[in-house]
C-alpha cells in the first residue's frame, strides 16, 4: 500500500513530511487551489530523499509549462487533474510517469477510461466536485468494483483518521495506494505531522 501526501507548499512542513518517508509527495501547480505552490525555490525540494517520488499536479496546463516545471524541480511523476486527452498524457510519458485523476460519483462510467490504456501509468480516483480535488469528501468506494482495467489506482477523496481503517475492506486487485490531503492539515497546504504519523500506523497495520 503506497502512501502519497499531496498539497504541500511550506518549506519547513515539506521537510517534516519528508522525514516520515512517504512513497510520494505532491505539489499543486494550479492557481485556483489554496495549496498552489507559488514561487517555491527549486532547492527547497532538493532535501527530499530520492526514495520519495516527487509529483507535480496540474489542471488543464499547457505542455510547455508542464515540461518546464518538470525540469525545474526534477519531478518523477506528474498528476493530471483536468480534461487532458489520452494523446496529451501519452506525450508527457516521455518526460515523467503519468497519473491521470478522475472525479468519481455513483454514475461514473469507468468505460471512458479504456481510451487511456497504454497512455497513462496510474489512475487516481477522487470525489467528483466542481473543484479539482481537495474537497475532503468521500465517494462510495463500492463503485470501484466497476473498474476492470489493469492500470493501478490511487484512492483519494476525504480520507481521514476516521475512515482509513476501512480501506482494508477494499480488495480490488489494482488498488495501489492512498492519497492523503485536506483531512491531514492545520491549514491549506500545511500538514499535521501528528495526524500523518497516526495515519502511517493505521495503514501499516492494515498491510500487516
Amino acid at each position: 500500500m503506497k502512501i502519497k501526501i499531496c498539497g504541500l507548499k511550506d518549506p519547513e512542513n515539506i521537510k517534516a513530511v519528508a522525514a516520515l518517508n512517504p512513497d510520494y509527495m505532491g505539489f499543486i501547480f494550479y492557481g485556483n487551489s489554496p495549496r498552489f505552490v507559488d514561487n517555491l525555490p527549486s532547492d527547497e525540494l532538493e532535501i527530499i530523499p530520492t526514495s520519495i517520488n516527487k509529483t507535480a499536479v496540474f489542471v488543464n496546463e499547457d505542455m510547455d509549462t508542464i515540461n518546464r516545471l518538470i525540469d525545474q524541480y526534477d519531478f518523477d511523476f506528474i498528476q493530471l487533474h483536468g480534461n487532458e486527452t489520452p494523446a496529451f498524457c501519452k506525450t508527457l510519458r516521455n518526460k515523467a510517469i503519468v497519473i491521470k485523476a478522475f472525479g468519481i460519483d455513483n454514475d461514473f462510467d469507468f468505460k471512458q477510461l479504456d481510451k487511456y490504456k497504454n497512455k497513462v501509468d496510474l489512475f487516481l480516483f477522487d470525489t467528483k466536485t466542481k473543484a479539482h480535488g481537495g474537497s475532503g469528501i468521500m465517494f462510495d468506494w463500492n463503485v470501484l468494483d466497476k473498474y476492470e482495467l489493469d492500470i493501478p489506482f490511487f484512492l483519494s477523496g476525504g480520507l481521514s483518521l476516521d475512515n482509513l481503517d476501512a480501506v482494508k475492506s477494499i480488495y480490488h486487485p489494482q488498488f495501489y495506494g492512498v492519497d492523503l490531503n485536506s483531512k491531514f492539515e492545520t491549514s491549506p497546504g500545511i500538514k499535521d505531522i501528528k495526524k500523518l504519523e497516526q495515519a502511517f500506523d493505521i495503514i501499516k497495520q492494515n498491510i500487516d
